[in-house]
């Protein structure tokens, strides 16, 4: 590494963490001023809203915002080169641009990497405790208020339930059937379904059994009994933000439960595991872009172009909020949702490499 790309490259990370460091901070202040009622209703301490939400908070926040921190640093850096004719001065001692892009490309790997191991386990550890606290002290308490639930807990069980009470944790109008291909074999069923949080198992009230072999029909009734299925309270409980709580073995393992179990709302789940995988490619490309836009002296200054670095990174959030309602609605795969941003922004990179200083 020569001496030009160190101090490219420490000029770049510092005016990354810097930017992270305001622009996050000030986030969190509007937050807490609109917040502030629901800490004081519920007494809690500073130490607790700091060291269970804030702390926690900061992360979401700083990769949630990294397009729009990277461009901003990345246009900063090179634009107060260009106006102090430095870049000038660069290449016109025979460094090419693409010689030049290399310190910043560095800098977007290393924030890359950061970025990944960040969203694949490290926020989402964060997010358990923010998200329970949200849900504990800031949102209205939950209620299950879904009806006539199918969920398949095995290659041949079904459980239906007619209402659920996720206070409770009661189950009524329980029914589990074995369906063999399309050929119902058996089918028992229960006025209500309790879970008994000290032994882990679930308590149904007297059964009726229904066995069917051909055109045969046997009734058999059972009394009260505990029993174990593939079905939890958890099953039951809020979804709010879970996305955005499971780490990347979770989320696959939760994906594949989904699957298994034949669930609708998949693609949510989805959307969150490609976008992990495509945000840190996205900083590269946003790196890209910001040098060759920021590499030529402006008239409007270093604050045109910072403004002009603003005025893109948002436009790229709003390619990653339209493309993850789009995945999420079932109109586009999560897949090429998670890409498109990248892919837009990749054409537009292409495109403003004509207006490189040669």
């Amino acid at each position: 590494m020569k001496l030009l790309d160190k101090y490219i490259l420490l000029k770049f990370l510092t005016s990354f963490f810097f930017v992270v460091i305001v622009l996050v901070s000030v986030i969190c202040v509007i937050d807490f001023t609109e917040k502030n009622d629901d800490f004081i209703q519920h007494n809690l301490s500073a130490g607790k809203i700091i060291s269970e939400y804030y702390v926690n908070l900061f992360p979401y926040y700083a990769n949630l915002l990294s397009p729009i921190t990277v461009f901003i640093s990345v246009v900063f850096v090179t634009a107060r080169l260009a106006a102090r004719t430095e870049i000038v001065a660069i290449m016109a001692s025979g460094v090419s641009f693409q010689r030049l892009l290399v310190p910043y490309l560095m800098g977007a790997v290393i924030i890359g990497i950061i970025t990944f191991g960040l969203i694949g386990w490290g926020i989402p550890v964060a997010n358990k405790t923010r998200v329970a606290f949200e849900k504990k002290y800031i949102k209205n308490p939950y209620r299950y208020d879904a009806r006539n639930i199918h969920i398949k807990i095995g290659p041949r069980a079904y459980v239906y339930m007619e209402s659920y009470d996720n206070v409770n944790n009661v189950g009524y109008r329980f029914a589990l059937e074995t369906i063999d291909g399309t050929t119902l074999k058996r089918r028992m069923t229960a006025e209500a379904i309790t879970w008994d949080s000290t032994r882990r198992a679930w308590k149904l009230s007297p059964q009726l059994v229904r066995t069917f072999n051909g055109q045969q029909e046997k009734l058999l009734t059972l009394p009260a009994r505990d029993t174990t299925l593939n079905l939890f309270p958890k099953d039951f409980s809020s979804t709010w933000r879970l996305s955005e709580t499971l780490t990347l073995p979770e989320l696959n393992a939760f994906i594949q439960q989904k699957i298994d179990r034949g669930a609708d709302d998949t693609q949510v789940y989805l959307s969150e595991k490609y976008e992990r995988y495509a945000y840190p490619f996205a900083i590269l490309i946003l790196t890209t872009i910001g040098v060759i836009l920021s590499a030529r002296k402006s008239r409007a200054g270093v604050g045109g172009q910072i403004a002009l670095g603003f005025v893109l990174a948002f436009v790229f959030l709003i390619f990653v909020i339209l493309s993850r309602n789009l995945a999420q609605v079932g109109d586009m795969s999560p897949m090429l949702a998670a890409w498109v941003p990248s892919m837009v922004f990749t054409f537009i990179g292409i495109v403003l490499y004509r207006f490189v200083p040669q």
